[in-house]
């Protein structure tokens, strides 16, 4: 039997790898495709209202892309044996956790655009590193959406210390790793 904290840590992965999927996958159109803003300048401020770095291309590779990874997860545990479950269901059929694993992969996108967005507005230019703005609301933004329209699922899994720990280990160590590959590989400009 795990312990919470061992528990916390599969159940907080498992739930959020089509979120971290997602994310890792909006790099592979490299920026082609129209930016999200359309190149519009938010009036108060006079700055883009999401930068050019954030395309609709990334969005749409990223959110569906990252789709069948979570309908995998979904299918893996209805085959588990009860007794070796150790992770939550997202649904009780892979069809009916469709909405489950899309707002986890749509969540993530639009948590990184709202991240972005929230840069702009405190005058970090596009690609800037900036601690926490670049990897938390990724996980916020679906995470709060799972909390209120899937709470069986979202409260049990992160509501608890040991989920917030896991959530911020994993985040910014997953985030640093695909960023730093990403950058090797070439599909990244910068490291972060």
């Amino acid at each position: 039997m795990l312990n919470p904290l061992e528990s916390s840590a599969l159940s907080v992965l498992w739930v959020l790898l089509p979120a971290y999927i997602a994310n890792s996958l909006a790099t592979l159109p490299r920026g082609r495709g129209p930016p999200m803003d359309f190149g519009r300048i938010w009036s108060r401020d006079g700055r883009r209202v999401l930068g050019p770095s954030k395309t609709w291309s990334g969005f749409w590779v990223a959110a569906l892309g990252a789709m069948p990874f979570g309908l995998l997860e979904a299918w893996l545990i209805l085959m588990a044996p009860p007794n070796l479950a150790l992770v939550p269901q997202f649904a009780p059929s892979v069809l009916a956790a469709v909405p489950v694993v899309a707002v986890l992969t749509f969540g993530a996108m639009g948590g990184d655009a709202l991240g972005s967005f929230t840069k702009r507005r405190l005058g970090a230019e596009s690609g800037a590193r900036t601690f926490l703005l670049d990897q938390i609301p990724f996980v916020l933004v679906p995470i709060a959406i799972g909390l209120a329209v899937y709470p069986g699922l979202f409260v049990p899994t992160f509501v608890s210390w040991e989920a917030v720990l896991w959530v911020v280990v994993y985040t910014l160590g997953l985030h640093a790793g695909f960023n730093w590959i990403g950058y090797k590989v070439g599909l990244k400009k910068v490291p972060w």
